[in-house]
């Protein structure tokens, strides 16, 4: 979707939601000598100013990260990265996944990102000039890269959701990229909007993976209006322990 810039969202409580689980996940895999391969679809521009007028303008981090953060221990893998960065690049910065992801793995482990929007995927390569970034269809590359070298690791398919046919084509898109990978983390984050169009595509995916993780929380809108009313996650492969980690995320959400 080449209208779509997170900016306007970056930081807000869906992806505090997907940011906390991703950087959970990456942490326990990174635990283990093997090497590793992550993968994204939808990437963005990897790096973002929670000043900026875009972020301002529709208040969600003030709504996410800025009321939330606090509400995660010290030590946890996401505030570890958000450490990172704000280090890195200031205390209004913001990670999104790409630089999560980096924050993560090691000299061993590669990384493979897809963004098609030309200003965000300028911006992603400003932000990560060693990674491999492809300016393509993110469905096209994670095809054609699955099965990965290294095998072991984890992909992340987070799209804006604005192009309303994904709700037809992520279930087989996600199949598909199962069948080639057997052995692959796949992390699909979606929305719950007020029309629940996610409903019927996650049956189908729980129906076709049954062993698969869902996971979902909701929130107060972040502006009188907003049509975001949560964040769902459907995890392939999930890594051992991660349902006890979803577990205390759905408790940090309760208590908004």
């Amino acid at each position: 979707m080449l209208s779509y810039q997170h900016l306007y969202h970056a930081g807000n409580p869906a992806d505090v939601h997907k940011h906390a689980a991703l950087a959970w996940c990456l942490e326990y895999l990174t635990a283990k000598d093997k090497s590793l391969t992550y993968l994204e679809t939808h990437a963005g521009r990897g790096l973002y100013d929670l000043t900026a007028p875009e972020a301002e303008k529709t208040g969600e981090a003030k709504a996410g990260i800025v009321r939330m953060e606090e509400m995660f221990p010290a030590t946890h893998p996401y505030r570890r990265a958000l450490n990172a960065v704000r280090a890195a690049h200031g205390p209004d910065a913001y990670p999104g996944s790409p630089l999560i992801a980096a924050h993560f793995l090691r000299a061993a482990d590669r990384m493979r990102l897809a963004e098609l929007h030309p200003q965000e995927h300028a911006a992603l390569r400003t932000a990560l000039p060693g990674a491999a970034v492809d300016r393509r269809d993110g469905a096209e590359m994670a095809l054609a890269a699955c099965p990965p070298d290294p095998r072991r690791g984890l992909l992340l398919i987070d799209p804006s959701w604005e192009v309303k046919t994904d709700y037809r084509t992520i279930p087989d898109l996600v199949q598909k990229l199962h069948r080639k990978w057997n052995v692959g983390v796949i992390l699909l984050w979606y929305p719950l909007l007020a029309t629940t169009p996610h409903r019927a595509m996650v049956a189908d995916l729980a129906g076709a993976i049954p062993d698969a993780l869902v996971h979902e929380v909701t929130f107060p809108p972040a502006r009188p209006g907003h049509g975001m009313a949560g964040s769902g996650l459907f995890v392939v492969n999930p890594p051992w322990g991660l349902a006890g980690e979803l577990a205390r995320i759905t408790a940090i959400f309760a208590a908004l």
